[in-house]
């Protein structure tokens, strides 16, 4: 079984109007995978965008995304993270959303951290 089948995001299409509430939940059975990420792609930017992640059970939501989306979950002993969104709002918002379960990585020195710039 490769990794990609370990990964199961849920629903796997979604139709929504505006004003509309969004959740979206991701799973894994990856046992030493302790982190959970959400990704955006748009139609008008088709580079995938962080929305936020899980790592253990700390959510954390890029600033781009604060307050348009909510992240949630437990990726240690769950292993299941939630994409919310409390209303569709924007153009950009329709758009294919990606999860992905990653080893929990630790970085400690903020000088070697580089973001996209969106």
């Amino acid at each position: 079984m490769s990794q990609t089948d370990k990964v199961h995001q849920t629903p796997t299409a979604i139709l929504k109007g505006p004003e509309d509430k969004v959740n979206l939940t991701c799973s894994h059975t990856v046992s030493n995978y302790y982190m959970i990420l959400w990704y955006q792609q748009s139609a008008q930017n088709t580079a995938l965008k962080l929305i936020g992640y899980v790592r253990y059970t700390s959510p954390a939501v890029e600033d781009s995304f604060k307050g348009r989306f909510d992240v949630s979950g437990d990726a240690a002993a769950n292993k299941m993270a939630y994409l919310h969104f409390p209303k569709v709002t924007e153009a950009e918002d329709s758009a294919v959303y990606f999860c992905a379960a990653s080893e929990a990585q630790c970085f400690t020195i903020p000088s070697l951290l580089y973001k996209n710039p969106l």
